[in-house]
């Protein structure tokens, strides 16, 4: 089923998680999810404090708005616990491309099935449904456990964007760019229900 595109806001159901369209309603969730391991102090990230939650919020859905953002609550399917965050971003409609990013989970589901199926759906959703050419992802040089996790999801690198921006603390940020591309998708896809499959069910 081909949806229009840029993507409006749609639910997205997996076996662990289900990635919300992003409402100022879950607030206090999202700010009990990145007390969680205290993301935001990872320098190289750009994760909200809890006090900068709701604005944080609020840019995310005038983003929506505007047509260049789709952002999603993540939450477990088993008890519907609010874990984080992700989006589409860097909607680009002329040539069907976007970028998957500004994801962050809460440390307690870290290495558990939350980011490969959250990719999964979010792939699946963008190949499959919104008919995209290319689905990109951008990483800080120096996040290493990110550049691995998204090596992993099947994503080639693309090269990297010397002083591309700013981080949390000042310094200026070299960003990798990944991407993967329509007909690698079908393999890409087979991997990442392999690894569901082989990881989290020996």
């Amino acid at each position: 089923m081909i949806h229009d595109y840029p993507p409006s806001s749609v639910t997205l159901t997996g076996s662990y998680v289900q990635l919300i369209p992003m409402d100022v309603s879950h607030l206090a969730g999202l700010q009990e999810a990145v007390k969680d391991g205290e993301l935001w102090k990872l320098w190289y990230t750009f994760v909200p404090k809890p006090e900068s939650m709701e604005k944080w919020i609020i840019k995310a859905l005038q983003e929506q708005d505007q047509g260049i953002s789709t952002p999603f609550t993540v939450a477990l399917k088993a008890d519907n616990r609010i874990i984080g965050s992700t989006r589409y971003m860097n909607i680009e409609p002329d040539i069907r491309r976007l970028e998957i990013g500004t994801t962050w989970y809460a440390a307690s589901v870290q290495r558990s099935p939350v980011n490969t199926e959250c990719k999964l759906l979010l792939l699946q959703h963008a190949f499959e449904n919104l008919n995209c050419l290319a689905v990109e992802f951008r990483t800080h040089r120096f996040n290493e456990p990110s550049r691995r996790a998204i090596s992993r999801l099947g994503a080639q690198q693309d090269g990297i964007l010397r002083n591309h921006r700013i981080s949390s603390d000042g310094t200026i940020r070299d960003t990798v760019v990944y991407s993967i591309i329509q007909n690698e998708w079908p393999s890409v896809k087979s991997n990442l229900l392999f690894m569901l499959r082989d990881k989290y069910h020996p």
